[in-house]
Formats: C-alpha cells, structure tokens, sequence
C-alpha cells in the first residue's frame, strides 16, 4: 500500500502512472536490503532545499557501497518533470531511491554496477497548521555507526523504527521518543527533536547515531538569523520531561509540537510555532496557518 495517491514513478528511463513492480524477486536490494532512499516536498509550487535531499540519497548510496546513476543535479530535473504534472496547489511527497539487483565479490556484498535509480512522487497532504503529537519513551535504541548503517537513509534501518512506533501505539501514544546506545536522546522514531527550557533552544548534538536532518538544519539556520540560535548538546530523558516546550523537524510534517511525553504534558509553544512560520515564509509555502 503506498503512502499516498496520485502516484508517478520513473524508472528505466520513462515515467508509469500509478505503482508498478520495479524489484525482482532475486535483486540483492531485495533479500539483503541494500536500498536507500530519501525524502523532499512539494508544496504549494516550492520544492524547499530538493538540491540538499538529492545529494544525500548518493551519499546514503555509496554509504551502502553502491555506485549512483544520477547525478544529483539529474535527479533534481527529473523532480522538477514529474512535478509539472500535478497542479501548482499540490503537496507531494518526493521519494528519489537506489537499490542493487546483482551480489559482488560475495553474495552478501552489493555489486556496485548493478545499481539501479527509481523516483516516486506521490500526493500526500500536508497535515494541519493545528496539528501535534504524544510521545512514549521507547526500549528501543538507535545504534552507533559502528553497529548499523547510519550514516545513511537506508531501509534496512527501517524495522528498528517500526517496533519504536509499533510500542508507542500499544501504549495510545503517536510516536517514540528514542535514545542512543550510550542512553542520550537521539530523536524520535521518525523525525529529530528539539525542546526549549528556561528561553532556550535545545537540540541532540548529532553523534553519529542519527541522520542530521535537513528540515532540522533548515530550521536551526531560521532560528539563529531570527535571534534564537539552537544550542546542540548532550540532553537527557530527564530533560525532556522537563522542559517548557517540545517541537519535532522532519521532511513529511517539517514541524510538528509535542503535547505529551509520557505523563507529561505541554502546550504546544511559541518556539514550534515561531519555527513553523519562518519555515513556510522561506520555503515559499504560503501561509502557515
């Protein structure tokens, strides 16, 4: 089932409408999970920082020891082709992904050669400006990256964040709160995380444990050239639940308050919502109301 509606997908040099079958049963991306992906959004006619996220899903490519076929430039006007089928009021969800179909030296290594490039685009709402969420703590960790691929927006990271969520759902929350091998706060299972105490603005210091998102980064620049910089540190659990205000970044929602962190509350704040409209008065999404 996909994410969204209305779906284009370019693969082997043309475009399909709709959701075709692009993986063979046999493709090494296919039983030993060597596919990456990542993430942009249209909106309203802006496609904020697409030249950012089509870096990234080479870098997680060659983090996977795969060799990329497009040039992030080329994915970039592949996007900005596919876009130009949906109307200018559109929120589409921008799925550029590599994955390998030939083992290498052993079965278990990726041919780098056989490396082949799909983009998905698909309409998938922006949720409302009134929008929150409630976090669980999860038992679940992120690893290192001397444990796990990291360093990349690979699927195969995917699973660990699946029973995150899967665990926070069972409690009736929406999401986890997840902490790192060393037992820091990392992020959520889905998206980086930020909190505010006492007028400042705090964030986990990337550590190698999770991706340093590019709507986080977005964000942050927004902050300080508004006359709040964010402060990257090491920040607790502890932290967290005492905090005056807790916000989330991430591609699909970009910015989303917390109004619960187990049995603690708060009110969706000022920094979230100040955050929020810097944001859409930069990408050029139109109001963020």
């Amino acid at each position: 089932m996909a994410a969204g509606t209305n779906i284009r997908t370019f693969f082997k040099d043309q475009w399909h409408d709709g959701n075709p079958a692009v993986m063979c049963a046999a493709d090494h991306g296919m039983w030993l999970g060597t596919l990456v992906f990542d993430g942009a959004r249209s909106h309203n006619g802006a496609v904020p920082d697409l030249d950012l996220h089509c870096q990234r899903v080479n870098a997680s490519a060659i983090a996977l020891g795969m060799k990329p076929s497009m040039t992030p430039e080329a994915i970039e006007a592949l996007t900005i082709e596919g876009l130009s089928h949906y109307s200018s009021s559109s929120s589409v969800y921008v799925r550029p992904m590599y994955w390998s179909t030939e083992n290498g030296a052993s079965v278990i290594l990726p041919d780098p050669e056989s490396t082949v490039f799909c983009l998905c685009l698909e309409e998938l709402p922006m949720p409302p400006a009134t929008a929150s969420v409630r976090l669980a703590l999860s038992s679940f960790r992120r690893p290192m990256l001397s444990m796990a691929t990291v360093d990349a927006k690979a699927a195969c990271l995917y699973p660990n964040n699946a029973r995150m969520f899967r665990e926070a759902m069972d409690k009736g929350y929406d999401n986890a709160l997840v902490l790192d091998a060393l037992g820091n706060v990392a992020e959520t299972a889905s998206a980086n995380i930020f909190m505010c105490k006492d007028g400042k603005v705090m964030t986990p210091v990337p550590n190698g444990t999770f991706l340093n998102g590019i709507t986080r980064q977005r964000v942050m620049k927004l902050l300080a050239e508004d006359g709040n910089p964010v402060c990257e540190t090491t920040l607790s659990y502890e932290d967290f639940l005492d905090a005056d205000e807790v916000f989330m970044t991430g591609n699909i929602t970009k910015v989303t308050p917390v109004t619960e962190l187990d049995d603690v509350r708060f009110q969706p704040g000022p920094v979230a919502q100040r955050a929020r409209t810097l944001y859409w008065d930069w990408a050029g999404f139109g109001s963020a109301t």
